[in-house]
């Protein structure tokens, strides 16, 4: 029999907020990564390309964030039973999830590949991009999803050393891709003058670099969740219990996508220059919220890795610690872009009118961080318990019905772009309302066992 230990982290044990913040900090820093990785495009064709591909690409997180997130729920989902079983000492369980959950990657990641490329015109369309910007939209989006298995598979992969409560071999294989990624944005664009297509082929590159590194990795651990190619399969037993925990997560992320979807929409209709001043401010507000969705993943672990063990009350105490750090942490980021905006959206473009329409919504939005911070740090929270259809109906409801509503009964009456930006804290006071009720009132520790 293969070691048991490896690198994963036994979160039944120890100090709960020392373990929590250890487990959180590199997942911070790995996200903290995957924002430059991401942000690395915009910067480079904003500075050599110009704002008409920086309108392009800012458009992109919407877009591509609806056609993934749902797959990526299902890692999360994957990511919840192969912690379960750990905590629980079912080892055979949890090979077999972490086969199953391999698999069913690589097969919907190929699907995905197809229907993107597919459809990525028509749903350009759809969001009113502009003519100006639409060749470049729509190229950077097929080269993106051409390789978007590598994307799939990597946040499998890194998604099940995080189950087993290892979140520093990720962010090492991150820091890595994103160096590689940099370097190639500054080859491909600046130095051979590809445009956005070269972007785009540099960020696919990179991310297929990081997924070797998971997996070879994987391949060599000798342990009980050492990755067997033979043994890549799909156990219906093990997929049903990921289907039941991770689809509801990833239906929620893909209609609240969808939502943000039409909120870009709206923006589009006030010109490309909205256009590129927003998306330099979703970059910001993406490192912003990073300390919100490391604690929700974090949570999600330790929630789970406990109940598997038994360990209620540690849990709950968890639970309790990690809400009150994300929103006190999410704030105090949203507090300095509010006072640092200007300077902030001229990185991404030094346009005045770029400047002032990113300063515009970063001012309207941050006030509200510790909100979305408490949201996204109770889903995590149920989800560890198993419960992710709870978090799917509060955020679907309220940040996608809601949201989508106030956008179609409010710009047409008022033909300013404000009332866009407003949607968010309006619906975030709406998840949060409607969560912390749940929260006090069920037994959310036992009812979301694993059959």
């Amino acid at each position: 029999m293969s070691g048991t230990k490896g690198a994963s982290v036994n979160l039944t044990e120890g100090p709960i907020g020392k373990q929590i913040l250890l487990f959180t900090v590199p997942l911070l820093l790995g996200n903290v990564f995957q924002q430059f990785y991401n942000a690395a495009d915009t910067v480079i064709v904003g500075k050599f390309v110009g704002k008409e591909a920086l309108a392009a690409v800012g458009s992109s997180g919407a877009l591509i964030n609806l056609l993934v997130s749902l797959l990526m729920g299902v890692a999360v989902g994957a990511g919840v039973v192969v912690s379960r079983y750990y905590g629980a000492k079912q080892y055979e369980e949890m090979r077999a999830t972490i086969h199953t959950t391999i698999a069913f990657g690589l097969i919907s990641g190929v699907a995905l590949t197809v229907v993107g490329v597919a459809i990525t015109p028509l749903i350009l369309r759809w969001m009113q991009t502009p003519e100006s910007v639409m060749d470049s939209s729509v190229l950077y989006f097929r080269i993106y999803f051409a390789g978007v298995l590598t994307t799939v598979m990597y946040n499998i992969g890194s998604g099940i050393y995080r189950a087993l409560g290892d979140s520093k071999r990720p962010l090492y294989f991150l820091i890595v891709s994103t160096i590689v990624n940099v370097a190639l944005d500054l080859l491909f664009v600046a130095v051979m003058d590809m445009g956005i297509g070269g972007a785009a082929f540099a960020t696919v590159i990179a991310q297929g670099l990081s997924v070797v590194l998971v997996y070879w990795k994987m391949i060599r651990e000798d342990t009980v969740y050492r990755m067997d190619w033979r043994a890549i399969r799909i156990d219906k037993r093990y997929l049903r219990q990921i289907i039941a925990i991770g689809l509801p997560s990833g239906i929620q992320n893909a209609v609240v996508s969808l939502s943000n979807v039409v909120v870009q929409s709206n923006i589009n209709s006030f010109g490309e220059i909205a256009m590129a001043g927003c998306g330099a401010y979703n970059k910001l507000d993406g490192f912003a919220l990073l300390p919100s969705g490391s604690f929700s993943l974090a949570l999600s672990t330790f929630v789970s890795q406990n109940i598997g063990a038994k360990q209620y009350e540690r849990a709950k105490k968890g639970a309790a610690f990690g809400l009150v750090a994300t929103m006190v942490v999410s704030e105090l980021g949203g507090a300095f872009i509010y006072f640092a905006a200007p300077d902030l959206i001229r990185f991404f473009n030094d346009d005045p009118e770029v400047i002032r329409y990113g300063v515009l919504m970063a001012r309207n939005i941050v006030f509200a961080y510790a909100l979305v911070a408490y949201s996204h740090g109770m889903a995590g929270v149920l989800r560890g318990a198993g419960l992710s259809r709870v978090p799917m109906f509060v955020m679907v409801g309220c940040w996608c019905v809601l949201r989508v509503i106030w956008i179609q009964l409010m710009v047409p009456l008022t033909q300013d772009i404000r009332v866009v930006f407003w949607s968010y804290p309006i619906t975030w006071v709406c998840s949060v309302t409607i969560l912390t009720i749940y929260f006090f009132k069920v037994d959310w520790l036992h009812k979301g066992q694993l059959r």
